[in-house]
């Protein structure tokens, strides 16, 4: 479990060594994160939910050191190391001192805020060159990750196949919901006739070697864009069919999320920048499956908070409304000749 006193004493400055002004501490589902001043510490928590598990000290250390090396790929001026946590004799709590290890944090760069790809668009502050860096970045990115034999299984039409119908599975409860019975069987069955008529294109993706070990979480919240520096972050270290597969899932998710903020013309923008640079012609073969795959899974992780006793009605409806516009949008997909 994490220790007792450690959310407490990493809120307070005089933990850090560098001494910074102030403390934020953001908590996740999965994440104590300590904004102390121009650094960043994130603190696993001790949690199991079937697809994550950081229950033992080993267990967090290791996915904090793998957090470290994967997103070293996509942003390597940001991610510092991993950081011990000790308490001495006393009971006294620092990072990097000598005593027990009690906890592991990934040591991080603070991101500005403002140069956030999402608050940028808020702003209205993207332009067409921006997004098309953003492209050309994450195809050399990707072009420099090997396609070995342990990730081309994860291209496999079965394995495509129990990503999807596990995500129909699990949002199946929501017809009626947020999403109507109409559109919930047409996305699922479009997803399946898809995967059924396309086993040759989903070898040929394999065969082209663009099966790789990916980022998993793609989308406008992840991306910085500071003056001539680029910087993705946050990928998934902790399961690997999360993050396993081909390019053109994750090339989807990001260009989905440009759909879902209304600016489906730089998310054409960014996929023909990707495309151009990567000499990857048959990923937009494969885009429109991985846009409604990835819209369905931001639909469900939505639709989970449903279940969430503990939201207010305020917190419930927005949930419920933004769910809804996932599959509306994954429906529009389906529905919307190209």
């Amino acid at each position: 479990m994490t220790h007792p006193t450690l959310v407490e004493v990493m809120s307070q400055p005089a933990f850090y060594p560098h001494k910074p002004d102030t403390v934020t501490v953001i908590q996740t589902h999965i994440s104590f994160i300590f904004i102390a001043g121009d650094l960043v510490y994130k603190v696993k928590k001790a949690v199991d939910f079937g697809f994550l598990d950081f229950t033992t000290l080993e267990k967090r250390k290791y996915y904090c050191e793998q957090e470290v090396v994967l997103n070293r790929r996509f942003a390597p001026d940001v991610y510092i190391g991993v950081v011990e946590i000790t308490e001495d004799r006393e009971g006294n709590l620092r990072p990097g001192a000598e005593g027990a290890i009690v906890e592991h944090a990934v040591k991080m760069k603070k991101i500005p805020e403002e140069k956030m790809l999402y608050r940028l668009m808020e702003a209205g502050r993207v332009t067409e060159d921006d997004v098309v860096r953003v492209g050309r970045h994450l195809a050399r990115v990707y072009g420099n990750i090997p396609s070995d034999e342990g990730a081309q299984q994860f291209g496999t039409p079965d394995v495509i196949a129990t990503n999807v119908i596990e995500n129909f599975d699990q949002t199946r409860k929501y017809r009626g919901g947020p999403v109507s019975g109409e559109a919930f069987d047409a996305l699922e069955s479009w997803s399946r006739s898809f995967m059924a008529g396309n086993i040759a294109l989903f070898d040929m993706r394999i065969a082209q070697g663009h099966i790789k070990d990916c980022h998993g979480d793609l989308h406008l919240q992840h991306i910085c864009i500071e003056d001539a520096a680029i910087s993705v972050f946050d990928c998934i270290e902790f399961n690997e069919r999360f993050r396993f597969g081909d390019v053109a899932s994750d090339v989807a998710f990001l260009s989905m999320d440009f759909d879902f903020n209304g600016e489906s013309g730089l998310g054409d923008t960014f996929v023909g920048a990707y495309v151009d640079e990567s000499g990857d012609a048959s990923l937009r073969d494969v885009l429109k499956f991985y846009k409604v795959y990835r819209a369905m899974v931001r639909a469900k992780v939505t639709s989970f908070m449903l279940d969430d006793g503990g939201l207010d009605d305020a917190a419930r409806g927005e949930a419920f409304r933004r769910a809804q516009q996932y599959y509306e949008l994954a429906y529009g997909y389906v529905t919307h000749e190209d």
